[in-house]
């Protein structure tokens, strides 16, 4: 038999949540329960507990995605699982979509190597505290970075003390004498050799880096390649990708030209070559950059984080690796795997219809202000009106609030924050915070609880309200 879920919502949300289920055509029977609320959100666990009724005819209870309900201790109480479903109603569909496909986001196929540009002027301390920030973010292998004419005496006791930490490390440096050291104090790899440095290779058990005696001469890198094979000994390819306008397709046609020649040969790719020298948001380029390694079977990318542009970096390459094995290994598009590389805009900004809102406004009966965004601006409605407007400001004295100092900051919060998601085309729910992806550090979110923030549920709050 097909699975049943009962759906519980409030008295403005049931007729659309009816109507989606409908359109839906679903592969689980399903019924739904106005609990006794206006608003959806408003939904607690006391609420829920005091009239959901016993026994449960369903297989599964789902919440809506801002109540903040303990999901747990609902279970215990009445014996069926309980989940909380997507924010918006007409992401239901697509939510139950991502459920089916149950694909596993921790699986990835390239590793991230973070480098420390400028290890050589840190002392050992701060290098393993760079090093293990870098690796919460999703860094594999830690690159000490070596300045051209600038003295690293603590490199050995640096390399010791990552690897007491359990980190693995490459040394970077076009000097062969910090190259050996390295390899001597036991570093992973060496980046990077070329056809006339290989006798280093033969002196360490570091994988070496190799690239082209002479930029973009394929000939030297496959002499370098073939001598390590013949020694028997692992090592990665780096055609080196080159800055935009500087050769930058040149050096992509290198790449693909190394992989058919080698097919089975291990290659790296450095990114900070158009990351840190373009000025534009590294989201996408990092998912392209990303895309082509996966399309080339390219295993290793080395990432450089300096410009202040590039400060999440490691976290985007992290996410990048993993949308593209999952979108490889399903042979599918790498979309709707997750969204956090979608910082500036929502690919679904506006759920709502002016036209919806509209009607949902029309139904309001108290004073709460509720707030929203569609494709026509930001809308603020109570029962008293329904306010549209392109900026915050040209609210303000349509409002009433000039006397009522705290309501007046939390509008004019709220308002900025609707006013910022529908400049950028972003998501927009009231009393949350804006989805920067990656971008920024999200939030702690407490789904257990009422947020403290949102006036709309402070006013219920206070005026015992179900």
């Amino acid at each position: 038999m097909a699975e049943s879920i009962l759906f519980l919502t409030g008295h403005l949300a049931r007729p659309r949540l009816e109507a989606v289920l409908q359109g839906m055509q679903a592969s689980f029977a399903w019924k739904v329960l106005d609990i006794g609320v206006k608003v959806a959100a408003l939904m607690t666990e006391e609420i829920i507990a005091r009239r959901l009724p016993k026994p449960v005819e369903a297989d599964k209870i789902m919440l809506p995605g801002r109540c903040r309900a303990d999901l747990e201790r609902l279970r215990d109480r009445f014996g069926v699982p309980f989940v909380r479903g997507p924010d918006e109603l007409k992401d239901i569909p697509a939510f139950f979509g991502r459920a089916s496909r149950k694909v596993d986001m921790t699986k990835y196929d390239i590793q991230i190597f973070a480098e420390i540009v400028d290890a050589s002027a840190l002392s050992v301390e701060e290098i393993v505290k760079r090093a293990e920030a870098y690796a919460r973010r999703g860094a594999n292998v830690i690159d000490l970075g070596c300045l051209p004419d600038t003295p690293f005496p603590h490199l050995d006791t640096a390399i010791r003390a990552l690897k007491e930490k359990g980190v693995k490390v490459s040394v970077d440096s076009a000097n062969p004498d910090e190259l050996l050291r390295g390899g001597k104090a036991d570093a992973d790899f060496l980046l990077s050799l070329n056809e006339d440095t290989l006798h280093i290779a033969d002196q360490v058990a570091s994988i070496p880096v190799l690239i082209p005696k002479e930029h973009g001469d394929l000939a030297s890198l496959y002499r370098a390649m073939d001598a390590l094979e013949a020694r028997g000994r692992p090592y990665l390819a780096d055609p080196v990708l080159d800055p935009i306008n500087f050769g930058f397709m040149a050096s992509l046609e290198r790449y693909a030209q190394v992989r058919r020649m080698r097919p089975r040969a291990q290659m790296l790719m450095g990114t900070g070559n158009l990351t840190e020298l373009t000025d534009a948001d590294t989201t996408g380029i990092t998912a392209m950059l990303l895309g082509i390694a996966s399309e080339l079977d390219i295993r290793h990318v080395l990432v450089v984080q300096v410009s202040p542009h590039t400060r999440r970096t490691i976290e985007e390459h992290d996410l990048a690796r993993r949308i593209m094995y999952a979108s490889r290994e399903e042979h599918d598009l790498p979309k709707d795997y997750a969204s956090g590389l979608l910082c500036l805009h929502a690919r679904r900004p506006f759920p709502q219809t002016p036209a919806e809102i509209e009607e949902i406004a029309g139904e309001v009966r108290d004073k709460n202000f509720r707030i929203e965004i569609a494709e026509d601006g930001i809308h603020i409605y109570n029962k008293d009106g329904h306010h549209i407007a392109d900026e915050a400001f040209a609210l303000y004295e349509k409002l009433g609030v000039d006397k009522d100092g705290p309501h007046a900051f939390y509008l004019g919060a709220e308002l900025a924050r609707a006013e910022i998601a529908w400049r950028l085309a972003k998501r927009y729910a009231q009393d949350e915070p804006l989805d920067w992806g990656v971008a920024a550090d999200a939030p702690a979110d407490d789904k257990t609880r009422l947020k403290e923030a949102g006036h709309t549920l402070i006013a219920k709050r206070k005026s015992g309200a179900p």
